[in-house]
């Protein structure tokens, strides 16, 4: 019997995260204000707030996601055989498997989310959900229309999301619904992630990462580019930066994890996101939270 942990990603956030655990928790509550410093603001005023358009902006996001995971999983000593997570989750599941101090991991998700802010503000960009859709009709819609837009994440046999540029966006969710696909949603986020109109986030993000050491892991890390597993800091650097760009093949990472012994899973963080995908994508294993 082997325990997974994973860890959701932007889009799981919901006002008042993680306040409970500050409350209730002292271990808690020295992280939650050390990362204040770290971050140079009380990041922890916007989590626990009801101002949920603050808690959209990417630069808030992405480190308010991670931190209510990687305390949640810290302040509950998860010891997990294998983790991964989706998307910005990754870098949680990296602090799980002591790949990153928390600090570290905290520092590179604050770069990231400031490198994609700029992305975003610079070039409008959209994603946009396609549900039961066949994934090679989706592809191949992307590549037809004109303008930058890619599938960007693989969430389940019936979920994918596309992202790119807004009108091209708008181009893809016009051709499927003329090709039959009845059910498509655009998201509410800031930008195009997983595309590349992140490029630039991605070199941002290179300079950040190449001054951090990365640990060997104390258990293997599935991460988003290939859906497989790794044990390498080397490998795990280069992976971690080229998912800026890159597809999350989050179907194939959670089948590998089955398929590599995974009986239980465990999703640390905020929302509902995962364990939905997970009743998707294996119905017959059991999927626990822990927030």
């Amino acid at each position: 019997m082997k325990k997974a942990a994973i860890f959701p990603g932007q889009g799981s956030q919901i006002p008042g995260m993680g306040k409970e655990l500050y409350d209730n928790n002292a271990k808690a509550r020295e992280l939650f204000e050390q990362a204040n410093e770290i971050l140079g603001f009380r990041i922890t005023d916007i989590m626990f707030g009801e101002d949920e358009e603050a808690l959209q902006a990417t630069a808030v996001t992405q480190p308010a996601v991670f931190l209510h995971s990687a305390v949640a999983a810290l302040c509950n000593n998860v010891h997990p055989d294998m983790t991964a997570g989706h998307s910005l989750g990754e870098f949680s599941a990296l602090a799980a498997a002591e790949v990153l101090s928390l600090e570290d991991a905290l520092h590179l998700v604050s770069v990231r989310a400031g490198a994609m802010q700029k992305c975003c503000e610079k070039v409008p960009g959209a994603m946009a959900a396609i549900i039961g859709a066949d994934q090679s009709l989706i592809e191949d819609t992307c590549e037809k229309v004109e303008g930058i837009v890619v599938a960007a994440n693989y969430n389940c046999d019936t979920q994918v999301v596309i992202s790119g540029e807004d009108a091209a966006v708008d181009a893809v969710i016009e051709a499927l619904g003329q090709a039959g696909v009845r059910k498509m949603v655009k998201l509410k986020v800031g930008g195009a992630f997983h595309s590349p109109l992140m490029e630039p986030a991605r070199a941002e993000l290179a300079q950040a990462i190449d001054r951090i050491h990365f640990h060997d892991p104390i258990c293997p890390v599935y991460q988003n580019v290939d859906g497989l597993s790794h044990t390498s800091p080397t490998t795990i650097k280069e992976k971690l930066l080229l998912q800026l760009t890159s597809p999350v093949h989050w179907t194939s990472t959670i089948r590998n994890m089955v398929s590599d012994g995974a009986t239980t899973f465990t999703v640390i963080g905020p929302g509902k996101v995962l364990q939905g995908l997970n009743k998707k994508i294996i119905p017959e294993i059991e999927t626990l939270t822990l927030s």
